[in-house]
């Protein structure tokens, strides 16, 4: 056997050992991708914008009520009621870990006292980042909250409905709606 063939041959295995090694990775890759995907629609919220938020942990009404207990943070509706699906009612099934996490650091960090009175039921309005999607709570208006919010976080402008925006370090945004706070939380506020 000559020197060219040996070469040849070495060359070969090398380029078929290069090939079955990209194979093999393309397809654990594929298998992957397809598994993550899977995970990630089952996990992400689709809002009514055909929008997907970051997948979260979802709470239900009574572990809300117990952190919103613990913190000294009240709720209320114009209907007493607590039903999801009833647009007086004020719900936090489904509501954002974060988004009561952000409550508690509201108030832990305000030293106000404050009261929720829009939570995850029906009437809001749409969207991704949204009061049914958990992201969103609405907390009545009160001296202490107003100072502290305009005080602490950046005004960053009107929204289009003509609320005053303010903007939290930690990126959450709060919005002085006619009378309340609508507060959209993309994180719990440093907790």
């Amino acid at each position: 056997m000559t020197d060219t063939t040996t070469a040849s041959r070495t060359a070969r295995r090398g380029r078929i050992r290069a090939a079955l090694t990209a194979s093999a990775t393309l397809a654990l890759t594929g298998a992957a991708l397809t598994a993550g995907a899977g995970a990630a629609s089952a996990s992400a919220s689709a809002s009514a914008d055909g929008g997907y938020a970051p997948a979260v942990t979802k709470i239900t009404h009574a572990r809300a009520t117990d952190m919103f207990r613990a913190s000294g943070i009240t709720w209320s509706s114009s209907g007493g009621c607590s039903n999801r699906n009833v647009a007086t009612c004020t719900s936090f099934d489904q509501l954002n870990l974060e988004s009561a996490q952000g409550a508690q650091t509201l108030r832990s960090a305000s030293g106000c006292a404050l009261n929720i009175t829009g939570g995850t039921e029906t009437g809001h309005a749409s969207g991704t980042y949204s009061h049914w999607n958990g992201y969103k709570l609405d907390f009545g208006l009160n001296s202490c909250v107003n100072s502290y919010v305009t005080g602490a976080f950046t005004y960053i402008g009107q929204r289009g409905d003509g609320a005053a925006q303010y903007r939290s370090a930690s990126g959450n945004i709060y919005a002085r709606e006619g009378n309340h706070w609508d507060v959209t939380y993309y994180n719990c506020g440093g907790c």
